[in-house]
């Protein structure tokens, strides 16, 4: 662990630096402990040396004033694996706020053992897909990656003119899923002929009586147009649509997407497929 007392003596933007760093290593301990249950286990030395950088970021000039109250808050708090993983989060998150640092930045933490480690094994619905066709917004293309891991879809097709994956921006939305989702780039010709190809899009049949497909891709649009007609002719299984009754009558294509994962996987379970 790096000295307390060398911390003091660094320029106060190198000390910020140098405060996230450390507590990025901490909180993936402590998220490592609150994963496992294993409250009982805090190392003292640990949450001790928490609290001493969180002491010192409180000092930091450029700290935001409303971020004062909440840090005091948690480090009175009672000890425990959560708290202190609480006042470790916050306390980054702030010192990034500190520093400049837009939310949209800030890398989220991924569990590194088990199951949940990039190229570990993992659980999904054989023949479930998802083709993102178009989709510009990295964040948007993350957290489609993000929900077809979350609920067992085999694989990812993204469009010749989808933002590539590895952007830096979707790997921190999809929180790493990319990196263990199998996923390929191919034009809609190419997709497969021998599997049922089904439409996400306004006009169809709404999501409670749609009849979902064992196995098959649903293609999802850009977030400016929608679906393009060659997607929706390419699309021979049918259009399956998420009834709304607000104003808009709009939702944000990662948040439709995961709706329409939601009643697609719940279907196959109720038909007795399960994942493997």
């Amino acid at each position: 662990m790096f000295p307390v007392y060398k911390l003091e003596r660094l320029p106060a933007g190198q000390r910020r630096r140098k405060i996230i760093a450390l507590l990025t290593g901490l909180e993936k301990t402590l998220y490592g402990e609150s994963e496992s249950g294993a409250v009982a286990l805090l190392d003292p030395g640990i949450e001790v040396y928490l609290r001493s950088l969180v002491r010192l970021a409180l000092n930091d000039p450029k700290l935001e004033a409303n971020s004062i109250p909440e840090l005091q808050r948690l480090l009175s708090a009672e000890s425990g694996t959560v708290e202190t993983l609480r006042l470790c989060n916050f306390t980054r998150h702030a010192l990034l706020t500190a520093g400049g640092t837009s939310p949209a930045e800030w890398d989220l933490l991924l569990p590194e053992d088990g199951a949940h480690a990039a190229g570990g094994e993992r659980s999904f619905f054989p023949g479930v897909m998802v083709y993102a066709e178009d989709i510009r917004s990295p964040f948007n293309l993350g957290s489609i990656f993000r929900t077809a891991e979350a609920f067992g879809a085999e694989k990812v097709l993204v469009s010749p003119l989808c933002v590539p994956p590895d952007h830096p921006r979707a790997q921190r939305s999809s929180m790493g899923c990319i990196d263990y989702l199998s996923w390929e780039q191919m034009s809609l010709y190419a997709i497969p002929f021998d599997m049922p190809v089904f439409a996400l899009e306004t006009g169809g049949t709404p999501l409670e009586e749609f009849e979902f497909p064992s196995r098959g891709i649903v293609i999802i649009g850009s977030e400016e147009l929608g679906i393009s007609p060659e997607g929706l002719s390419r699309a021979s299984y049918g259009r399956v649509s998420i009834p709304m009754t607000g104003i808009k009558t709009s939702l944000n294509v990662g948040v439709a997407f995961g709706i329409l994962m939601q009643a697609w996987t719940s279907y196959l379970t109720c038909s007795a497929s399960k994942p493997f």
